[in-house]
């Protein structure tokens, strides 16, 4: 055996033993601050650096003299190699602490997140912006249920206020009409009605808005023609567009299919058509469009009410709200459900939906994942080419009032 791999093998036998015994011992303080762990480390590194080089010094049979003075360059060495193990330690313990101290703030109300000073590890700087992440989306959720809280109460006030207001007006008709002294009681019957069918569409509301949040809303998916959907919610809507002298008009592209709930989508676009035309001045218009985007197809519903500001825009669908003045509530404005309504159906086929300003009113749009389009005997007739019709192969459903 050579000579090299005896000094191998007599500094891997030494080094080990320190080795095993320093595994044995880093166990034992797993559950130790990092300055203890560090310094145990350090020390037993050393320790083992000092046990290969003396165990391969003595069986080397130097002199006492030359083995004293490598002694004592590896106890100097270790000195040394165990105080930077404790600056170090210390200055981890330290960020550590600045740290710990840093994230209390977490949870104190209104209280935000503000990394330490000073240069750290780079782990512990990867968890301070963590931390820092965190705090934004904690301060975004309490805001939230903020806004929902006081969404919550207002709704209770509001929907008090829109039930007692025409329960006592029903009960005056009702006795009026019990006593003999209607003066037209066929025009106090239709009144009769029309608030017995408002107040049955906002408890309704409330009945879908309670399934909506108690996540109990049941879904029959099927797959879906946004064409077929587009015309029969303008459809339904005609009516009340005449009524109050408004031009509607729906587009979309061809072979557009989704998979969602047909009754939950007409509905949550029914709001959307209503609340439009609602608050369109006489004689505007309310557009309806479709039209393919990146895997997604896109719905948007444009109105002429003028718009809303900027600081309600991030609030529109929150529960019970009703606007400002630019989208002031009407007679038959509900309860402010409608658009709560439709965030939540939204929501539940796995899509978004927002507002933006448009100039001379507002346009919502409503994101849904997109199915592959199907080919149909119309494509084949035509010699195969594929008829995806964007914005420009516009259908009007409703001609102009």
């Amino acid at each position: 055996m050579s000579a090299q791999v005896q000094v191998i093998l007599i500094a891997a036998g030494c080094s080990g033993a320190v080795g095993t015994v320093g595994v044995a011992a880093l166990r034992l303080l797993r559950r130790a601050s990092l300055r203890v762990s560090l310094l145990a480390a350090g020390g037993i590194a050393v320790l083992a650096v000092v046990a290969g080089t003396l165990g391969t010094a003595n069986a080397m049979f130097i002199s006492q003299h030359d083995l004293g003075v490598v002694g004592m360059v590896c106890v100097v060495a270790g000195v040394v190699a165990f105080g930077f193990s404790w600056l170090l330690g210390r200055q981890v313990e330290m960020s550590s602490l600045a740290l710990r101290q840093a994230a209390r703030s977490l949870g104190q109300e209104g209280a935000g997140f503000s990394s330490p000073a000073g240069p750290m590890a780079a782990e512990l700087a990867e968890l301070s912006r963590e931390l820092a992440l965190t705090a934004a989306k904690l301060q975004k959720s309490r805001e939230r249920e903020r806004r929902m809280e006081l969404s919550r109460r207002q709704l209770v006030a509001w929907v008090s206020h829109d039930l007692r207001t025409p329960l006592a007006g029903l009960r005056a008709m009702a006795e009026a009409l019990e006593d003999g002294i209607a003066a037209d009681a066929g025009r106090y019957h239709r009144q009769i009605r029309a608030e017995v069918t408002r107040l049955s569409d906002m408890v309704d509301d409330l009945f879908e808005l309670s399934r909506i949040e108690s996540g109990t809303l049941g879904l029959s998916l099927d797959r879906i023609e946004i064409d077929d959907l587009i015309s029969d919610s303008v459809a339904s809507m005609e009516p009340l567009a005449r009524e109050r002298r408004i031009r509607l008009t729906g587009q979309a592209g061809s072979s557009l299919l989704i998979e969602a709930d047909a009754r939950e989508l007409a509905r949550a676009l029914a709001n959307l058509l209503t609340n439009a035309i609602r608050h369109t001045p006489e004689y505007g218009d309310v557009q309806v469009a479709a039209a393919a985007e990146a895997g997604s197809v896109l719905v948007t519903v444009a109105d002429g009410c003028g718009g809303i500001p900027e600081a309600d825009l991030s609030s529109v669908f929150d529960l019970a709200w009703r606007g400002s003045k630019a989208r002031t509530p009407v007679a038959d404005g509900g309860a402010g459900l409608g658009l709560a309504i439709v965030r939540g159906i939204v929501d539940a086929h796995h899509g978004e939906v927002s507002v933006v300003n448009t100039g001379v009113g507002c346009r919502f749009e409503l994101r849904l994942p997109a199915l592959a389009p199907c080919a149909d005997a119309d494509s084949a007739d035509d010699g195969g080419a594929s008829e995806q019709a964007g914005p420009e192969s516009v259908r009007q459903l409703i001609p102009g009032l």
